[in-house]
């Protein structure tokens, strides 16, 4: 978790807090410790505790309102579970007012359907020191979130259920199978016990403005260039100097696990190997941050940390000022919502010749208290959250997250918007959420986010030295935790 123990995802979307309460939003965006480090972090709800949590950003009203939503969670519920009539159920999430608005939504359509009398007690600050205290003190909620960063806390104190033969079972309606495989991180053990279901999810991409892009020259849009199989590095390095040479910034990016360990797969690396940092003996990984610091030099990439205060990467591109943002989908309500401004998406261009390569993923999940008054109940909800049906309801009018299982990718599409919204559901199916090596260590994750970001703004270091360091951290950790 962060210094503050809030979710990174919050935290990585305190840039857009101000956007958030005034537009409201939707669903909480998957995130999950993605990055990071040690809280609960991540975008979105979604990421939370590491890195961005998933999910997501800010959110927009709901387009179509309660009613539509209801319709569209009412037909995955069918009538009302006689085993949930009555059943009094807890559970909690952090998110901001837009996202905590639509889980109250869900929460009483949920209830509507079944009879039971579920109850939300939304934590939107310091969430998981908040949960370990209840947790210590069997007050804790029968089902609530957890960020990446956390599971291994929960797992290891034996708080949390194990699922895996109940996601297998008669009564679920979100198989282990329909789960893209790369989105499990430290939820899923290494013996393929399953802790946690994945609430939705936020690939990374690459948000870019066409107009930029234009007025710098560039005549083939990013989009383009993916579908002839030509979105490599050299093609976008050359896109963010061209724009650099307007006096606009190409890139503007942060230093938590999202945006940095994309740079070594696409280039054809590995991170991990298990729980061996196999990184440091891989010259792909150097390659990769030395991609990053050359483009920092040459001024085509800008490290968000070096903006001024305020000023987030959102904020770039909303004004006109960058060509391209790293991140997930958290930021389609804001950008919806811009008069005049043309954007699109891409996934993360590679360099190995291959037309896509695996990128990072933030995500977080839902877990149910080993204490759960009526685990059956409680199941039931959980199940039914993270179906098809459910995320569809939590998703649909705006959403800033893209489904963790088959069946409600639809959701992602609406509108058109962004027109390369395929993009989000090719790289889920290809990417990956956080490395348990890293997840699974308390503080790692930050560690490595404030190590990355020191270099970003001071310099240094060269990639070598970057991966050499980083894998110090790691042996500092895991030793620690031996």
């Amino acid at each position: 978790m962060d210094p503050k123990n809030d979710p990174k995802f919050i935290s990585r979307r305190k840039f857009l807090s101000a956007a958030a309460v005034a537009v409201g939003g939707l669903s909480l965006a998957a995130c999950g410790q993605s990055g990071s480090g040690s809280t609960a972090s991540t975008p979105g709800s979604a990421a939370a505790s590491t890195g961005v949590s998933g999910t997501g950003a800010s959110t927009v009203p709901s387009a179509s309102g309660s009613a539509a939503a209801s319709g569209s969670a009412g037909a995955a519920g069918g009538q009302a579970n006689a085993a949930l009539n009555g059943a009094t159920i807890n559970w909690s999430t952090w998110g901001n007012a837009g996202e905590i608005q639509r889980f109250q939504e869900y929460t009483a359509d949920f209830n509507q359907r079944t009879g039971a009398k579920a109850v939300l007690t939304p934590q939107p600050q310091d969430y998981e020191a908040k949960l370990l205290t209840q947790l210590a003190g069997g007050t804790a909620p029968d089902l609530f979130y957890s960020g990446d960063a956390t599971m291994a806390k929960l797992i290891s104190a034996n708080q949390i259920v194990d699922l895996t033969e109940l996601v297998s079972g008669p009564n679920s309606k979100s198989k282990p199978e329909e789960v893209s495989e790369g989105l499990w991180g430290p939820a899923r053990t290494a013996e393929g016990k399953i802790w946690g279901m994945p609430v939705d999810c936020n690939p990374m991409v690459f948000w870019y403005n066409e107009q930029l892009l234009q007025d710098a020259g560039v005549t083939t849009m990013p989009a383009d260039l993916q579908k002839q199989g030509q979105w490599t590095w050299d093609a976008f390095q050359d896109m963010a100097q061209k724009v650099a040479a307007t006096g606009k910034r190409g890139l503007v990016f942060e230093s938590w696990f999202g945006p940095t360990w994309g740079w070594v797969t696409t280039n054809g690396g590995k991170v991990f190997d298990g729980n061996n940092f196999v990184a440091v003996d891989d010259p792909k990984a150097a390659e990769g941050f030395q991609f990053v610091l050359d483009n920092l030099q040459a001024k085509n990439f800008t490290f968000a940390g070096t903006l001024p205060q305020g000023q987030g990467l959102d904020a770039m591109f909303l004004s006109q000022q960058a060509a391209f943002v790293n991140a997930g989908r958290w930021l389609l309500p804001q950008f919806k919502k811009a008069a005049n401004l043309k954007y699109n998406i891409v996934p993360w261009p590679t360099n190995t010749g291959n037309p896509t390569e695996p990128a990072p993923i933030a995500t977080a999940y839902m877990v149910m208290n080993n204490k759960a008054t009526n685990q059956d109940a409680a199941f039931a909800m959980l199940t039914d959250f993270v179906s098809a049906q459910g995320q569809t309801f939590r998703l649909q009018g705006g959403g800033n997250a893209v489904p963790s299982v088959s069946g409600a990718d639809a959701v992602v599409g609406e509108g058109n918007l962004p027109p390369n919204w395929q993009a989000f559901i090719d790289a889920r199916e290809t990417g990956y959420a956080v490395y348990p090596g890293i997840a699974n260590y308390a503080g790692l994750g930050t560690d490595i986010e404030n190590y990355l970001k020191e270099v970003y703004i001071n310099g240094g270091a060269d990639g070598k030295a970057i991966v050499q360091r980083i894998a110090e951290l790691v042996k500092e950790k895991h030793d620690g935790a031996a």
